[in-house]
Parts: C-alpha cells; sequence; structure tokens
C-alpha cells in the first residue's frame, strides 16, 4: 500500500506532511549494544532509565545505576540528563550531564548498553518491533526463545553473583504431551502450547523472563526472589494450568504439569550450568514424585 493511501485511521498518531509523507514525530530509543539489543523503547514525556524497579526501563547491566539517566520530550525537543550516576551517560562518546538529542546519536550506559536515538513513524515502529520479536522470540507461543532465555540467565547470574542477591529458577513441562500430540493431532499440541503460554505469561511480574526452553518445556527467571516466594509462584502455576479450559474441537483437553524450583547463591551452584542443572532435577525429581507437583530445591 502506497503512502499516500495511508490516513490517520490507518496509521494511530501518525501526522502526514504536505505531500502526504508520514512524518517522523515519534521519539525512541533502540538498544543496538547490550543484552537487550534489538528492542525499541517507546519515550514518554519523561522516561527514566536504570537497572531499579523504580525506573520506567529497566536494563540488565552491572554497571548502571538504579535511575541512570533521564530523557524528556518537551515540544518535541528531546533531553537526556545524567542523574548523579556511577559511570556516568555518554553521548557519542561525551560525558554529559544534560544535553539536547538528535536523531541518530548513539547513547552509552553502563559497561555494554549502547542506545540509538531515533523518530519513526508507525510503519518504522511497526517493523522494528516485528525484527525484534523474531530473533528473540518463538514463532508459536510468543514468548522468549531458548536463546535469550540463555543470554539472560548468564547476565543475570553474574549480577547476582557480583551484588549478592537473590535469583530463582522455576522450569516446568506438560506431563504426558506425547499422549495429547499422538491421540489428538499436533495441532491440538500446538494450541495446548499456545494457551498454556500466554495463561502463564498473564501471572508473572513483567520483569520477569518467561521462555519456551524445549518442545513442551518452559523456564521462568525471577529476578530477586527467593526460593520460597518462587516455589509459592511455582504452587499458583501448577494450580492454574490444572483448572486452564483448553478446548478442541468441542472436547477439553486436560493438562498438568511438573515443576523444578532452584534459587542461587547455593554452594552447589557454581556456573549457569549447575543453576538449570538443579532446576531440572527438581523438575525430574516432581516426575518421579507423581507428576502434577512442584520440587524446590534448597540448601541442606
Amino acid at each position: 500500500m502506497a503512502t499516500d493511501d495511508l490516513d490517520d485511521s490507518t496509521v494511530v498518531g501518525a501526522s502526514p506532511d504536505s505531500v502526504g509523507t508520514l512524518r517522523k514525530d515519534r521519539a525512541y530509543l533502540i538498544v543496538i549494544a547490550g543484552t537487550q539489543v534489538g528492542e525499541m523503547i517507546p519515550l514518554k514525556s519523561t522516561t527514566v532509565i536504570g537497572r531499579g524497579v523504580e525506573a520506567d526501563v529497566r536494563l540488565i547491566e552491572d554497571k548502571m545505576s538504579r535511575k541512570h539517566c533521564r530523557l524528556v520530550v518537551d515540544e518535541g525537543v528531546t533531553f537526556i540528563e545524567d542523574l548523579g550516576s556511577s559511570n556516568g551517560t555518554y553521548v557519542n562518546g561525551v560525558r554529559v550531564e544534560r544535553q539536547q538529542l538528535s536523531d541518530g546519536d548513539k547513547i552509552q550506559i553502563g559497561e555494554t548498553t549502547i542506545l540509538k536515538f531515533t523518530y519513526n513513524d508507525s510503519l518504522e515502529e511497526n517493523f522494528q518491533k516485528q525484527m525484534y520479536d523474531s530473533a528473540l522470540r518463538d514463532g508459536l507461543t510468543k514468548i522468549f526463545n531458548k536463546k535469550y532465555f540463555h543470554d539472560r540467565i548468564r547476565t543475570e547470574f553474574a549480577f547476582t553473583a557480583r551484588h549478592g542477591t537473590v535469583l530463582s529458577l522455576i522450569l516446568f513441562d506438560i506431563d504426558h504431551f506425547k499422549k495429547v500430540n499422538d491421540t489428538r493431532g499436533h495441532l491440538a499440541g500446538d494450541k495446548v502450547l499456545a494457551l498454556l503460554a500466554q495463561h502463564v505469561l498473564n501471572l508473572l511480574r513483567s520483569e520477569d523472563v518467561f521462555a519456551r526452553y524445549g518442545g513442551e518445556e518452559f523456564a521462568v527467571l525471577c529476578r530477586q526472589t527467593n526460593v520460597e516466594n518462587a516455589e509459592v509462584l511455582a504452587e499458583r502455576i501448577r494450580g492454574s494450568v490444572e483448572q486452564l479450559p483448553i478446548m478442541h474441537n468441542g472436547d477439553r483437553i486436560p493438562i498438568t504439569i511438573s515443576v523444578g524450583v532452584a534459587m542461587i547463591p547455593d554452594t552447589r551452584i557454581t556456573d549457569v550450568d549447575a543453576f538449570i542443572g538443579v532446576a531440572d532435577e527438581a523438575l525430574y525429581a516432581a516426575k518421579r514424585g507423581g507428576r502434577n507437583r512442584v520440587v524446590a530445591r534448597r540448601l541442606p
């Protein structure tokens, strides 16, 4: 469809200029380096960036302050302000306290995170989002994929080790999922995976990382959550999934899950592989114990 055919009802918020093209009047940041590469961040009138829960945009970066910098959009002009961060805010390689931004400016915060400031119209926004989602999300369930999960768990593990915080991992898979595929067909199996994923996503916090880890296996990474609270969440997920009304061809497909929980710090866990291994052992203990249950691994 040509741009001349687009109007305000087709593209929400788009502003056609005098010749009928779309004006780039939406301010964005795009993560071009760091752990969340490709993510597109629309700017509000005021947007605080940092690693703390009080930030509007949380980025996973070890040397980023909890409230690192602020972006202010005022009458179409965007300014960036450092908020007294420990390691500074840089625009095009120069440390700044407050500076007006121009389209294409590169902002570095923390050790590895680089953001590109840009103006986009809604078509470019949709294209960027599709590119980001295709790289980081599972095509069927629309949650994060295994590659993204591995990238995040390594970053979170290192952060937890340095700062002495807690991090919990929940692994679960669907009990007897092969039977669903064998008796009802793969379309039914795909429906189960997709609906379960979206249902569980609604039970989680925005800061939790939820990913499809394998065929019918899923992972939830919970920042600053101890094993007791992670076990409560895991039990909530288990009970909710057991009641989930998944219908296919007029019949309900009953499903249950088995769940394993692990937490760091734990003296038995020295690296990411061991962390995943302990959660996986707990998952299989839940299966051996009769399935449709939660097993949490605590320090002896």
